[in-house]
C-alpha cells in the first residue's frame, strides 16, 4: 500500500512540476523530487520522467535519479534472491 501511495505521489509531483514549468510558475524543488524517489517512489519518478518528458536534459538530476533507481532495484533483487529459495 505504501509503495502505491509514494509512487502515485511522485508521479503526480513530476506532472505538477512540468505544468508549473510550462506556466513559468514556482516549481517543485529538484531535491524534493529526488527525496520522493529515495522514499520508494523511483519507479513513479522514472515513469513521470518518461510520460511528461520532464527533467530529461538535467544531467546531474538524471544521474542521481538513475543511481537511486538502480540501488533500489539491486536491493529488491537481493531481498528476493535471499527469500525465494527459502520459499521453494
Amino acid at each position: 500500500m505504501y509503495l502505491w501511495a509514494i509512487n502515485t505521489l511522485t508521479l503526480l509531483a513530476f506532472g505538477w512540476d512540468k505544468t508549473r514549468a510550462k506556466r513559468r510558475k514556482r516549481r517543485v524543488p529538484e531535491r524534493r523530487l529526488l527525496w520522493l524517489a529515495v522514499l520508494g517512489g523511483s519507479p513513479g519518478a522514472m515513469l513521470g520522467r518518461w510520460m511528461f518528458r520532464h527533467k530529461t536534459r538535467k544531467r546531474g538530476f538524471s544521474i542521481w535519479l538513475f543511481g537511486i533507481f538502480l540501488t533500489q532495484a539491486a536491493m529488491v533483487y537481493l531481498i528476493i534472491s535471499e527469500t525465494l529459495p527459502t520459499l521453494l
